[in-house]
């Protein structure tokens, strides 16, 4: 049965410690990876796993000697590496072959250059890309239907790289988290690496602060080399099976803002055009109370994360206001299909107990003139629903 997994980063997030957590949680799938992590590159590294307790926590730190770093490797070379393997499933190698995309378009973009002619330095050494081939291994065999993330540490201080000395979180690692929850614990350093943060890219997790509600089946615990001060370096990984496995979910951002001074046509007008822009998933307004007991309209636009500038520019130009609020928020969706029947289109939509249809009203009115004749017709299409 597919299941859900929390990340909870502790001590943070590295290719090296997502590795070990999930060998940790699955210990039966360790002695395969680890043969599929020693064929990638052969005379180069040897990989074996180091058992805990590090800081008082049982767990796996995953350890790679190198005998020789080749830092200087473009996309193209990381990729051959993978499809080279005789022992990379192909799932496998599609996983892997994301999170190095995600991880070259990101330096291109800091770089001002393509993903082609990005020079992969220090993910483009041997222990980052046996990090990433293992990342993609074990994805692909535990069945994973959805990933949810605790907030991430930010961490603080310099980190050296080829290009010098850099702020942390690095330039890359900051393009790669995009929308993602960061909080500051007062402990520095380089918390989420290039590789963490190119493998959460390629996972688009969920954020919550804690596990969500369901059957917890195993955890896994994956240490990083530095220590902390005060809390462990580790990665943990919860295995859940959520109460409702009908569900998926993705990220919406809200644009919110009152109206006071603009005509009902008008803003209704607005919002229409700001419901046909694509990317805006809807634009509801509520009656409000505003300033100096005046009736305002409070106005909600929800859109899709990469649509809010446009959808920003627009609500600018055929509104009033002069300000908007942004706040990124969840939106589950339980798993639906459409069919046509009699020139009706109907939904029909899984629910944790049933599965409920409901005709489209606009098809309806087309196929039947009074109300009675609708209603008659939308229960036999809808099967006694409603």
């Amino acid at each position: 049965m597919p299941r859900h997994l929390h990340l909870d980063p502790v001590g943070g997030i590295a290719g090296d410690m997502f590795a070990a957590s999930l060998l940790h949680l699955a210990p039966e799938l360790q002695d395969e990876a680890i043969a599929l992590a020693q064929s990638l590159m052969p005379g180069h590294a040897e990989v074996g796993v180091e058992q805990g307790p590090f800081g008082g926590f049982a767990g796996l730190r995953l350890n790679v000697e190198c005998a020789h770093q080749h830092h200087h490797r473009h996309l193209s070379d990381l990729l051959r590496i993978i499809e080279a393997s005789p022992h990379m499933p192909d799932e496998a190698a599609d996983i892997s072959r994301s999170i190095f995309t995600h991880l070259a378009q990101a330096e291109a973009a800091v770089h001002g250059t393509t993903e082609e002619k990005v020079h992969f330095h220090e993910v483009g050494a041997v222990d980052s890309i046996i990090d990433i081939a293992l990342a993609g291994f074990l994805l692909s065999r535990l069945n994973v239907a959805s990933v949810s993330l605790a907030p991430l540490p930010l961490g603080g201080g310099t980190v050296k790289t080829e290009h010098g000395v850099m702020p942390v979180p690095a330039p890359a690692t900051t393009h790669l988290l995009g929308d993602l929850a960061i909080v500051d614990d007062g402990i520095a350093g380089e918390r989420v690496t290039p590789t963490g943060a190119a493998i959460l890219a390629h996972l688009r997790p969920r954020m919550l602060e804690k596990a969500p509600s369901g059957r917890l089946h195993r955890s896994g615990h994956g240490f990083g080399m530095r220590e902390l001060p005060g809390r462990p370096n580790m990665l943990r990984v919860l295995e859940i099976e959520v109460e409702n496995d009908n569900a998926t979910f993705d990220r919406l951002a809200e644009l919110s803002f009152e109206i006071d001074d603009q005509t009902g046509e008008d803003l209704a007008h607005a919002l229409d055009l700001i419901r046909a822009q694509e990317g805006v998933r809807d634009a509801l307004q509520y009656a409000v109370l505003g300033k100096k007991g005046r009736m305002a309209a409070s106005v909600r636009v929800l859109c899709m994360p990469e649509a809010v500038h446009v959808a920003t520019q627009l609500i600018f130009e055929q509104t009033s206001t002069l300000g908007i609020r942004e706040a990124l928020v969840t939106r589950h969706l339980l798993e639906r299909t459409e069919s046509v029947s009699d020139q009706v289109r109907v939904k029909q939509v899984k629910r944790p107990s049933a599965v409920t249809a409901k005709a489209e009203f606009d098809d309806l009115k087309q196929k039947a003139q009074t109300r009675a004749e609708r209603e008659e017709l939308r229960r036999k299409l809808e099967g006694g629903n409603g």
